[in-house]
């Protein structure tokens, strides 16, 4: 058994008739050759990681750039003073995938989810829910499925495929996890999948100086929020119009031609403006002290 695409998670789900997450369950049994129990602990540790890494955040600590720190706070602030345009818990996710993602570049201790760079997109929408453990699990395995899927068939790293393989990535694996727990079927799994995925396709990797910092951390936010709406597309009805193994190829096909520039270099996009350039002479200088 292998977890190469999602027809095949599919497949499996409607002839052994158990949900998307037990049949990554399985998977991960069979392939690391450990019982069940053993896998779930290992996934709820994961969990409790999410969790102190968000409990943990300090709005004072900074990056040793000093891009980095503080946005999480002020976030979770204007969101105590009322002042959101969003919901309750759209408004949180917002200020916990800053949160998180700047944890990651202020060297604290995250879950890459798939990647460090992109480990702020599936705690902030599962983090501001009352999840019991049934759900967390659920939830988990349903996205490490449908990573396991997008790295099989393109690629998750923004060196090889730009942030939508990151971010885009992060992104599906949420949307999934959020169609699972709220009862969704595994052919809305799948749409909401591919309507993550879609929309943000073609999203470059350009970090200032390159470093996991500016734009990767607001990325998350963008990253996040677009899961919520693919979930909440999909819970409605709402379908891709194109198959979902068949976005995650043409991912893969437009991270494989994206020019070196767009791929995690620096050379390209945001790192390229004068801002950017700026930036990177500061840094380079500073290094030589």
């Amino acid at each position: 058994m292998a977890l190469n695409s999602m027809r095949e998670i599919l497949r499996r789900m409607e002839e052994q008739h158990c949900p998307f997450w037990e049949v990554v369950l399985a998977y991960d049994v069979d392939e690391r050759q450990v019982r069940a129990e053993e896998s779930k602990a290992k996934m709820l540790l994961m969990w409790q990681a999410m969790r102190d890494a968000a409990d943990n955040y300090n709005g004072q600590r900074r990056s040793v750039s000093g891009l980095v720190g503080g946005d999480g706070m002020k976030m979770r602030q204007y969101n105590r003073r009322g002042e959101s345009m969003l919901g309750e818990y759209v408004s949180t996710v917002i200020a916990e995938a800053l949160s998180m993602a700047e944890s990651n570049a202020c060297m604290c201790r995250i879950v890459a989810a798939p990647t460090a760079g992109a480990c702020g997109v599936l705690p902030a929408v599962l983090l501001p829910l009352d999840l019991n453990q049934r759900q967390i699990l659920e939830a988990l395995y349903t996205a490490s499925g449908i990573g396991a899927v997008i790295a099989a068939k393109a690629s998750i790293a923004g060196a090889e495929g730009g942030c939508q393989a990151e971010i885009g990535t992060a992104s599906a694996m949420a949307a999934g996890a959020l169609v699972a727990i709220r009862g969704g079927s595994g052919a809305q799994i799948g749409h909401a999948v591919a309507m993550a995925l879609k929309n943000l396709m073609g999203l470059v990797c350009d970090p200032v100086a390159g470093l996991v910092e500016v734009p990767c951390v607001k990325r998350n936010v963008i990253g996040a929020v677009n899961a919520v709406s693919a979930a909440d597309m999909a819970m409605a009805g709402i379908q891709s119009r194109i198959d979902v193994d068949e976005v995650i190829e043409a991912m893969g096909q437009v991270g494989r031609r994206m020019p070196v520039e767009f791929r995690e270099t620096a050379l390209g996009g945001l790192a390229a403006t004068p801002t950017g350039k700026a930036v990177k002479e500061r840094m380079q200088a500073a290094r030589k002290w």
